[in-house]
Order: C-alpha cells, then structure tokens, then sequence
C-alpha cells in the first residue's frame, strides 16, 4: 500500500509540475491494486466474510445459514478456479506472443504472472472455509465470520495479539 500511494504521488505531482505523466507508474499501480485485491479476497475467503445479502442469512434458522455459507463457498470456488484457469492461459499465450508492456516495455507476463496463484489461494481459502462448515454436525451454528485476534489466540499475552 505505500508503495502505491508513493508512486501515485510521484504521478500527481510530476502532472502537477510538468504537464507530463509517467507511463510506467500506471502500470505498477495497477498491477499493485490487483494483487492487493486479491489478497484481501483471499483473508475473507479463510473467514468466510464475503458479502451476503443479510436479510435471507440473519432471518433464518441455523440449517439456512449453514445451506447458504456451502453455497457461497462453492461459487466463490467455483468463481475463482474459473479466473485461475483463464489468467494462466492468459499467462502463457503473453509468454508464447512476446507480448511487452506499453510504459515499461517490460514482458507483460511479468504483471501477469502473480495473478493465477492468487486465484488459486482464494480458491484454496473458500474451499477449506466450505470444508469447515460441511463437517460441522447438523443443527451447530456455524462460528462468526468475523473473528477477533482474541479468539483464534484466546492464551496467548497480550503484546503477542
């Protein structure tokens, strides 16, 4: 995140200034903002913290909330194997066609690269947090989405939280 708030000051002021911009800020501010975005996917994805319409969840009995945490997890498995599949063939045919960035001249599999394993860890993530609520036995309520620091680590001191 400093980064992209340093490269993105650079840009603005040197437009500010020059009236000129710098190509190459662009694309690393972009490559930034989607490894960002899927790393924050990822960490919901652990916490099964997706957005949901929560008038259907909150209103219904455990078995419906339980039924419903299976089915987001299933289409946010099957949702981002899909996007790893088609950005690792997008990967290899940039590899294939020598494809280079517009700013940087740089190979463009460079920015792509980062994309398909990042898909396959949210992918990763939603199916062990689906995993999680298919063994819990019928009629336990699944835990909360929203966990605090306290509770995965309710012994350890408090300077370690």
């Amino acid at each position: 995140m400093a980064a992209l708030v340093a490269i993105t000051l650079l840009n603005v002021l040197t437009r500010y200034f020059t009236d000129e911009s710098y190509a190459w800020t662009e694309e690393i501010s972009v490559f930034l903002i989607v490894v960002m975005t899927f790393a924050g996917a990822a960490s919901i994805a652990a916490r099964d913290g997706h957005i949901r319409i929560e008038f259907f969840y909150d209103s219904g009995s455990a078995a419906r909330r339980r039924t419903l945490r299976l089915f987001s997890a299933a289409a946010s498995v099957l949702l981002f194997g899909a996007l790893t599949v088609m950005f690792a063939a997008m990967l290899v045919d940039e590899i294939r066609w020598s494809e280079t960035s517009m700013g940087l001249g740089v190979p463009r599999w460079w920015f792509t690269a980062a994309v398909p394993p990042l898909c396959l860890a949210v992918t990763l993530r939603a199916a062990l947090a689906g995993l999680r609520v298919w063994r819990l036995p019928a009629g336990v309520e699944p835990p909360a989405a929203e966990t605090t620091q306290a509770e995965v680590m309710p012994d350890a001191p408090r300077a370690e939280r």
